[in-house]
């Protein structure tokens, strides 16, 4: 049909004249001679003379149990160098009667001298009251110790001032170990009480006090002071021992609840809760007058 077309149409459908030649830019593949590769068999006699000065990579896993390692180590002979120093009967810092000396833990770092003396001054006369403070710039160091003119007294605080909230902290309150319980360490040196730096928050008290504490940390009861020992009531098929402890029907000294304490511990500690301190003078008067606003607060 193109050939009816007339020529200035026709020339539309011209063919387009070849592409003009242009030389590789590279070897014809087929041409081509690449390296050539050999084996590793030359290689072989290298392995008989091992370099004896090769230190090897070490991991990060192994680095870890590496410096883990170094760390308990260390730690441990701390521990051990300060165990050899350690003697509370030498320190010239500590004075007085054990059994008449409370250990008051937990506390703000603003309270004094004068804060704590209005606070236990209530369960009896107070011989002496010593807060620890570092050394090199003289800061308290978040505890204290409360030196009664009477035992009685020293046990009556021990029952009833725990938990206690003071400038905004709860308190903890025990009786002093380091020259009362034989073997006893302190935490520094692999010893303690508490159980707030168990492990996770699944294994830490979660809740103020010493309650419960105890049983968890060591297997060392009570101080129990040489009168207390002499002097045990026979009630309800067994002994009470010193500080609220009671005796269990194997000869112990002391209660298998809670690493030590005895159930007249807690029955005389719901019944201070529920109805207040029982002495001559009024509670709430006294509170008022000595507190003023602040008073002793258990509630929050």
């Amino acid at each position: 049909m193109t050939d009816k077309l007339p020529h200035n149409l026709l020339a539309l459908f011209a063919p387009r004249p070849p592409l003009p030649y242009a030389k590789p830019l590279d070897r014809d593949p087929v041409k081509r001679k690449g390296p050539t590769v050999t084996g590793v068999g030359q290689y072989v006699p290298l392995l008989k003379d091992y370099d004896p000065e090769y230190v090897p990579t070490e991991t990060v896993e192994e680095k870890k149990k590496r410096k883990l390692a170094e760390k308990k180590k260390k730690a441990e002979e701390a521990i051990k160098k300060g165990l050899e120093e350690w003697d509370p009967n030498k320190d010239e810092n500590v004075t007085g009667d054990p059994f008449k000396t409370l250990f008051v833990a937990r506390m703000s770092f603003d309270i004094t001298e004068k804060d704590l003396r209005r606070e236990f001054e209530m369960y009896g006369p107070i011989e002496n009251i010593r807060i620890v403070k570092r050394k090199d710039d003289g800061k308290p160091r978040g505890y204290a110790f409360v030196e009664f003119e009477r035992e009685k007294d020293m046990k009556a605080a021990y029952k009833d001032a725990d938990g206690v909230k003071l400038l905004g902290r709860r308190i903890l309150v025990d009786v002093e170990r380091g020259r009362t319980v034989k073997g006893w360490r302190p935490r520094r040196l692999g010893g303690g009480l508490g159980g707030t730096r168990i492990g996770g928050p699944e294994q830490n008290q979660k809740y103020s006090g010493r309650e419960g504490s105890y049983a968890i940390h060591t297997s060392h009861p009570p101080p129990v002071s040489s009168h207390d020992r002499d002097h045990r009531s026979h009630s309800r098929g067994g002994t009470s021992g010193g500080y609220g402890y009671s005796s269990s029907s194997n000869g112990s000294r002391y209660g298998s609840r809670h690493g030590g304490y005895g159930s007249s511990y807690d029955r005389d500690r719901d019944y201070r809760r529920r109805s207040g301190r029982s002495r001559s003078r009024s509670p709430g008067r006294y509170r008022d007058d000595r507190y003023g606003s602040k008073g002793r607060d258990r509630r929050r």
